[in-house]
């Protein structure tokens, strides 16, 4: 099934980007990575540093697949409430789940500072308010927990709202100091880096099978050129594809929907650029790029159908842009860039690491969720950490079989 259809703005902000050559040959390494996003390419970052022979194989091109269509609003909120994951998984865990959080966002602009590469990364503070006036007690109970975990927040009233946007909510957590970062070009910055420091990256260079190799203790994947990786880990950081290899039951699927307009003259009436989401489901989001464009997404519906999702593009795009022009009346949009896509979360709101016993020395990256870009750095981090020290204190934590306090 293909997982977006539209047209696609990020790519166009790099159309000199680098090409890597198709593997042609049977190799050996220490790691392979199976997949060439953004998780792959922070999974390469990582290894890059030490002493392995780490190799990288994408089907297509490089970013040329769900990581092409995030809109990478970097925050450590998501959808679940951190009040609401207290319930399902304690106090302490979650405390040291938003710590992962923040650490990770810091970690993706020391990596986008350092890269010759331009990533747009900016720090922009975030407005998430309440859609309805039943939602304000819970947004209130929400920022008493941020304030308690030392988090960057003030709790603004309908009032404080009013005077700062040209709409209205009743209440809203403003977060100070998240990031929005271009997804494109940050993925190739870290192969850039990752490559520079002796990975080796294959495009066009899709995986057809694996098989685990009692002799040697490896796996081996074997490629649809007809070619054999003999790898001592294999990290599947494939995306949504990675269900393709092994369905993974907390994952589920809905559709969403992004529209990118064409550069926008005057964003004065938008206060600090804020990164804008709301406690509605489904909801809507909207942030700012370096060209002044302006991207709204969301208005998911409860359907993965391929054809279903596509069917309702048109009518989604004129829905997003009716949507911005209701809260920013004065600020003229066209839109240019229009797709829907899949959009996959873990049901129990936090991202998984799958360990699973027929994939021996395999790890699944699946950083999926609304902060995905995010998740995919901190548990590449995690991953890496314990392929190169034999062991990782937090990766536990994100294991396909974590315990939770009850079921979900």
């Amino acid at each position: 099934m293909k997982r977006q259809t539209g047209t696609y703005y990020w790519p166009t902000t790099f159309p000199d980007a680098p090409a890597y050559p198709l593997l042609e040959t049977d190799l050996s390494c220490d790691v392979l990575i199976v997949g060439g996003g953004s998780s792959g390419a922070q999974c390469a970052y990582y290894l890059a540093d030490h002493d392995l022979d780490t190799v990288v194989i994408e089907k297509s091109r490089i970013a040329s697949g769900s990581t092409a269509t995030n809109t990478a609003l970097l925050q450590y909120s998501g959808e679940k409430m951190f009040t609401r994951l207290v319930n399902t998984f304690g106090e302490e865990y979650i405390a040291r789940h938003l710590q992962l959080l923040k650490e990770a966002i810091n970690e993706i602009e020391a990596a986008s500072k350092s890269s010759s590469i331009d990533c747009e990364f900016t720090r922009r503070d975030t407005l998430y308010s309440a859609s309805c006036p039943e939602d304000v007690d819970k947004l209130r109970k929400e920022y008493k927990y941020l304030k308690q975990h030392d988090c960057e927040v003030t709790f603004l009233e309908k009032d404080e709202i009013e005077a700062k946007y040209p709409f209205s909510r009743e209440a809203a957590i403003y977060s100070y100091n998240d990031g929005e970062i271009n997804p494109f070009t940050y993925t190739h910055a870290l192969f850039e880096e990752a490559v520079a420091q002796g990975v080796r990256v294959y495009e066009h260079t899709e995986m057809n099978g694996q098989h685990f190799d009692q002799e040697s203790g490896h796996m081996i994947v074997t490629t649809k050129n007809g070619y054999a990786i003999e790898a001592r880990r294999v990290i599947f950081a494939a995306g949504y594809e990675g269900l393709d290899i092994k369905n993974e039951k907390k994952a589920s699927f809905e559709s969403t929907f992004t529209v990118t307009t064409k550069p926008v003259d005057d964003l004065s009436a938008w206060y600090n650029r804020t990164l804008l989401w709301e406690t509605a489901r489904p909801y809507l989001y909207l942030r700012t790029t370096q060209d002044n464009r302006v991207i709204i997404g969301g208005l998911d519906e409860n359907t993965d159908e391929e054809g279903d999702r596509n069917s309702k593009l048109i009518h989604k795009k004129y829905q997003l842009i009716e949507e911005f022009n209701t809260m920013f009346p004065t600020i003229r949009v066209e839109p240019e860039f229009y797709l829907a896509s899949s959009y996959g979360g873990i049901v129990d709101g936090v991202p998984v690491v799958g360990k699973y016993e027929e994939f021996p020395g395999g790890y699944f990256v699946f950083a999926f969720g609304d902060n995905g870009m995010v998740y995919g750095q901190a548990l590449a981090k995690l991953v890496a950490e314990e392929i190169v020290n034999g062991n990782s204190a937090d990766l536990s934590m994100y294991l396909q079989d974590r315990p939770l306090l009850k079921k979900v």
